[in-house]
């Protein structure tokens, strides 16, 4: 987990930062949110976000913390999936939610796969964009601030719930938010079922309003990150029709 984005407590308003070439949308999302009482950055460019969240290229926002960035796609220059991808490549792990033109369930699919936590398809309401920022900075508060010091292991997994680590086979790996919370999940529970409805209400919360296909995304990266061999996966397993388990 990227330590300099990791500021998010309750007494301190979030900061989220807006990437959006066309002005109007920019800054009338910028006006929404502040509005609401978060603490708002702007860029109009792939470069410009990139300067303000990685230290090396540009001021250094990213000492001060970003909680959550609205990623528009169609972005000149460094466009919206190439700074998803970098975003987490660096580990920044903040929630990303896509805004784009491309409502297409192929675009939503790829804008996920990429890293993005939720989609919205322009054009869009206001208060539908707030409410998703809502329940995506209140679900990384959680997942940031459990206080539970137990260890589980599964075979040649372990799992540290209070320092959000997991080794596999004497390696660390590093996962998402996400992937860590389905994870625990499946390891308190070893050959329970979850469905894909129960994943959504209990990582996702019962708000959730993005696409539930987002499940079986985070599946497919957990798997690339703990399995020898994520085509023949031998910890998360599917049952056709049912869910997925682990073993």
């Amino acid at each position: 987990m990227s330590k300099a984005i990791s500021r998010l407590s309750p007494s301190a308003p979030a900061r989220i930062l807006v990437i959006d070439d066309e002005d109007l949308i920019r800054e009338t999302v910028a006006m929404a949110l502040t509005e609401e009482g978060y603490q708002v950055v702007t860029a109009a460019t792939g470069q410009r976000a990139m300067e303000l969240m990685f230290p090396a290229t540009g001021d250094g926002m990213a000492g001060l913390g970003i909680d959550l960035a609205i990623v528009d796609l169609m972005l000149p220059g460094v466009n919206g999936l190439d700074l998803c991808r970098l975003m987490r490549h660096h580990q920044l792990d903040m929630p990303i939610l896509i805004l784009s033109a491309k409502g297409a369930e192929l675009d939503r699919v790829v804008g996920l796969e990429v890293g993005a936590d939720d989609y919205l398809p322009k054009p869009f309401g206001m208060r539908e964009l707030i409410a998703r920022c809502r329940a995506l900075l209140r679900r990384y508060q959680w997942s940031v601030a459990q206080p539970d010091k137990a260890i589980l292991a599964y075979k040649d997994i372990l799992l540290y719930t209070a320092e959000f680590r997991v080794v596999v086979v004497g390696q660390e790996v590093a996962l998402s938010p996400k992937e860590f919370r389905i994870l625990e999940l499946f390891m308190q529970s070893p050959g329970r079922v979850w469905s894909r409805e129960e994943l959504i209400r209990l990582i996702w919360g019962a708000d959730f309003v993005g696409d539930r296909k987002t499940v079986d995304v985070h599946i497919r990266w957990l798997r690339e990150k703990i399995e020898p061999d994520p085509a023949n996966p031998q910890y998360v397993t599917t049952l056709r029709g049912f869910g997925y388990r682990l073993g």
